[in-house]
């Protein structure tokens, strides 16, 4: 199928296994590339365009509003926006002190990155004519996708962890999709069926080691380009990281940005992982191109992968960065540190400023991507706060007690 939708210079699909190897733009290859893939490496493919048709324009401050807001700003360099879009993109960097900027991925339309990346992978299904999708997912990527299949006028299957919280499950719902709770286990298996006897475009994970969606990435690359419009090149950016996804995909806009001759060099990736598991880090130590390794407990639901997918070692190493491990104590300091500038992240989210304080200081400025909101938190809503007897003693109490200056 060929089509075409706004400014799109993508032009195919290229290996991450061989980067010789192409394929055409359509259809996407959700399972990975076909030639160098093994049993047990799958190897992605990334979007292809024809950079030297960019306008110089695109990525300066003068671009800003020439073609509208959000992801379709940066449209040339994305796949093709055949969905209609929610306003994703464009959130603010924080500038936190010390050199240090958050950007915060909370302000999107369903308070998370995913937004960015589902804006893509519906693109593509409503690309391919199929009359839905299916999402493998308990949190941020299966309520993005509901809510963007929904805009564009498709059916939405969840494959959901059977012990999703509820506050995830109304989430979900809300949108209209249809959920299916089960055993952990058993989603991809099952999600591979739905593929394959229904008409249902896949915008997560296949592969026995992840790939992903070929063009959910590409939307992750306009972060790269916010950073740039408003800061420059910073001297490292670190990332709260699952299977790489948003990793790669950051680091693939600066890449961009220094093929195009805007920008000199690219910044330092640094890969944050729950310290209970780090896949990627495990795999880079041992020099591999993958990895596979049991997850331990951890509240950083979100980013508690098993597999390392390539395209995280693909950034870390280009990019001369690093793969870090952080725990659930040092999240909740740099949640709690987050809290007390006005952003309240799910402690997932403060993988990377968890990274960043354990790392140490940079000459230059810093970027910590945070990537959802506090809502997200499994533990959101069990709190109740004490009630105070309403009088003035009481109140004074409550406050001393709390060491509030009286």
């Amino acid at each position: 199928m060929t089509m075409t939708a706004g400014d799109s210079l993508a032009t195919g699909q290229r290996s991450l296994g061989d980067k010789d190897i192409s394929y055409p733009l359509w259809p996407p290859l959700t399972n990975g590339c076909p030639r160098t893939s093994t049993d047990e490496v799958a190897y992605p493919v990334e979007v292809d365009y024809t950079y030297e048709r960019v306008n110089s324009d695109l990525l300066s401050h003068s671009g800003r509003g020439s073609r509208g807001s959000g992801l379709d700003r940066w449209a040339p360099l994305l796949p093709p926006l055949a969905a209609p879009g929610l306003g994703e993109g464009g959130t603010p960097l924080v500038d936190i002190g010390g050199g240090v900027f958050v950007k915060d991925e909370s302000r999107n339309p369903t308070w998370s990155h995913k937004d960015r990346l589902n804006r893509c992978t519906v693109s593509a299904a409503v690309g391919v004519g199929a009359q839905g999708v299916v999402v493998a997912s308990s949190g941020n990527h299966g309520a993005s996708a509901a809510a963007f299949a929904a805009r564009a006028g498709l059916r939405c299957v969840v494959l959901a962890s059977d012990g999703m919280p509820p506050a995830v499950d109304t989430f979900l719902n809300a949108y209209g999709a249809t959920v299916l709770p089960v055993p952990e286990a058993a989603r991809w298996p099952l999600m591979r069926q739905l593929v394959e006897r229904f008409d249902l475009h896949p915008v997560s994970n296949l592969t026995v080691t992840h790939t992903g969606h070929p063009f959910g990435a590409e939307g992750y690359k306009t972060i790269a380009y916010e950073i740039f419009t408003e800061l420059g090149v910073p001297e490292a950016v670190f990332v709260p990281t699952g299977y790489g996804e948003l990793l790669f995909g950051v680091w693939k806009g600066f890449a961009e940005l220094k093929r195009l001759g805007l920008a000199q060099r690219t910044p330092r990736m640094f890969a944050c992982e729950p310290a209970a598991g780090g896949p990627l880090a495990a795999a880079l130590r041992a020099g591999r191109l993958t990895g596979r390794i049991p997850v331990g407990p951890t509240s950083a639901y979100a980013i508690d992968c098993s597999v390392a997918g390539h395209r995280g070692i693909v950034a870390v190493r280009e990019s001369g960065g690093e793969a870090l491990v952080v725990s659930d104590e040092e999240m909740r300091s740099a949640q709690s540190e987050l809290a007390g500038q006005g952003l309240w992240a799910e402690l997932s989210s403060a993988a990377g400023l968890a990274g960043l304080r354990g790392y140490g200081a940079f000459d230059g400025p810093v970027v910590c991507v945070s990537t959802s909101s506090g809502f997200k938190d499994l533990s959101v809503g069990s709190r109740k706060s004490e009630a105070v007897e309403p009088t003035w003693d009481g109140v004074l109490s409550r406050l001393r007690a709390t060491g509030f200056p009286t």
